[in-house]
Formats: C-alpha cells, sequence, structure tokens
C-alpha cells in the first residue's frame, strides 16, 4: 500500500481550519450582529458582540467539519470539493470528528457562559439540525435538500437576537425567513454551475435533476417572496425609511439577476446571480444595522 501523504505543521492546521468553513461561517455571522442592532434598539456592548460571534463562529465551525466527515465520500467526486483536507487525507475522519465536538462542546459552554442559555441551545440546534436532517437525511434523498437545510443557515439571526434579549419575537422570526427563502436562490445558482459534479456525485440537487428553466422559475419564485418578508420585517421591527428604500432597491437588484437567470439559464447568468446574492445579504444587513444607528 501507499505511504500515507505527509503534511507539514502548517499545512494540517491550514486544514483544521479549512474544516470550519470560514468562508460560510463569515457570511453566517454577517446576519447576527446587525439583528444584535435591532434588539438592542442601538448598539448593543461591544463584549456581548465579541462573545455571541466566538460562540456563534465555534459552533457554526463544529457544524461544517462534520458535515465533511459524512461527506467526504462525495467530496471526493465531485470538483468544487476534491481539494478539502479530508479527501486530501490531511487528518483522519476521526480527528476530524473529534475535533468537530470539542468546539462544539466549547461553544455550548462559551455562550452559556457568557452569553445565555437560549442562545447556546439555539446554537447546539442548529448544529443537530443541520448534520442530521441536512447532511445525513436530506442531502442525498430529496430536491428540497437546501430548502428545508437552509434553517440551519438562518439561525444565527435567532442567536443574535436571544444574546441582547434572552428572549424571541416576531422580528427575529421574519428575519429568520428572510434568510431561509434567499438561501435556495443563492445555492441553486451556484449549484447551476456545478451540476455535473452533484449528478456524478447521485446528490439531487435541483439543478442536476430538473431543468434549468424549471431552476430558474423556482430560484424566481424564492427571490419574490424573500423580498416580500423583507418588507414584512420592516412593519414588524418598525424600521426606518433608510431600511426600507435600501430593502427596495436591493430586493430589485436580486429580481433583476433572477429575471436574468429565467430569461437565459445558463452558468454565467448563475454565477452573477451568486455572486451578488453574497453582496445582497451583506448589504441589506448592513442597512439593518445602519438604519438603528441613524
Amino acid at each position: 500500500m501507499p505511504a500515507p501523504p505527509s503534511f507539514s505543521l502548517r499545512a494540517r492546521l491550514a486544514g483544521y481550519v479549512a474544516l470550519t468553513k470560514p468562508r460560510i461561517v463569515e457570511l453566517l455571522l454577517v446576519t447576527t450582529v446587525p439583528t444584535m442592532f435591532v434588539a438592542e434598539n442601538g448598539v448593543p456592548s461591544i463584549w456581548l458582540m465579541v462573545a455571541t460571534v466566538l460562540g456563534g463562529t465555534l459552533a457554526a465551525g463544529g457544524a461544517n467539519a462534520v458535515n465533511m466527515v459524512v461527506d467526504r465520500d462525495i467530496d471526493s467526486l465531485m470538483e468544487r470539493t476534491s481539494q478539502r483536507p479530508l479527501v486530501r487525507g490531511v487528518m483522519t475522519p476521526r480527528a476530524a470528528m473529534v475535533f468537530a465536538v470539542i468546539i462544539e462542546i466549547i461553544a455550548f459552554t462559551w455562550l452559556v457562559a457568557t452569553v445565555n442559555l437560549l442562545s447556546a441551545v439555539l446554537a447546539v440546534s442548529a448544529t443537530l439540525f443541520y448534520v442530521f436532517v441536512y447532511t445525513i437525511w436530506l442531502k442525498r434523498s430529496t430536491t428540497r435538500n437546501i430548502v428545508i437545510g437552509g434553517a440551519a443557515g438562518a439561525a444565527p439571526v435567532l442567536i443574535g437576537w436571544s444574546a441582547v434579549t434572552n428572549s424571541l419575537a416576531w422580528a427575529p422570526i421574519v428575519l429568520f425567513l428572510v434568510i431561509f427563502y434567499w438561501t435556495p436562490p443563492h445555492f441553486w445558482a451556484l449549484a447551476i454551475r456545478y451540476r455535473e459534479d452533484y449528478s456524478a456525485a447521485g446528490v439531487p440537487m435541483l439543478p442536476s435533476v430538473v431543468s434549468l428553466r424549471e431552476t430558474s422559475d423556482r430560484i424566481l419564485y424564492y427571490t419574490a417572496v424573500m423580498v416580500a418578508l423583507t418588507v414584512v420585517f420592516w412593519l414588524v421591527a418598525g424600521m426606518g425609511v433608510f431600511y426600507l428604500v435600501s430593502a427596495l432597491v436591493l430586493g430589485a437588484a436580486f429580481v433583476a439577476f433572477a429575471v436574468a437567470v429565467r430569461r437565459n439559464p445558463n452558468e454565467r447568468t448563475a454565477m452573477r446571480l451568486f455572486s451578488f446574492s453574497i453582496t445582497y445579504v451583506t448589504l441589506l444587513f448592513g442597512a439593518i444595522a445602519l438604519d438603528v444607528v441613524l
């Protein structure tokens, strides 16, 4: 048998960081802090924001690491994921799982100690949902995998709200739904680019199962619902004119990109939508924070 690959300490450390999917974690946390501004109706304490973001980062990172352990077989079959650390043999699946469980325990303990029990429970619940409902059950069994699984990615707004108020309310629930409906257009746009990868791995991601026309129809539908929910949030949370104008302008741009995909469903238009979807959520939540401050 060939000898296992040898990696430097730096490469191994980088591999463990990669297990947490830092870019996804960063995007999730963009939604946490602005929600805290709304819950506080002002600027929350710096310490509370740091504590919440750190706990959320560890919880999301642990969930992503478990996801990589479970998905290592299909990751090796897909071009997009073929360089992930477990596929390359940077660490063993057991080591990756131990790492994931440890940082998940740290996340829960940290949030209980520095924030509150509700936020800790929400964070760990999101992890369990992502691992058992999305990764293990839905991802390989239904085209609605990312639709239902998107609930895990929307949890940070609930965590941000509960960190400030130690409770939940209609405003964070509506904001949760905004991210819930944002996730399918965002991910399906990327999946159009990698639909052959998903087919090769046997994962029923929507664009690899149905036509690009049907996929683009669903992208437009979810986009329309998402934009409508941003207006509902304005009403429920008592946001100002700055937020409303920002939400409408950004929403109109998102719809325009979705319409472009429907008119010409191909990788080029899909990746433009995917790129804008990241800009959209960043600017939308930035507008939420600014609206509260203004």
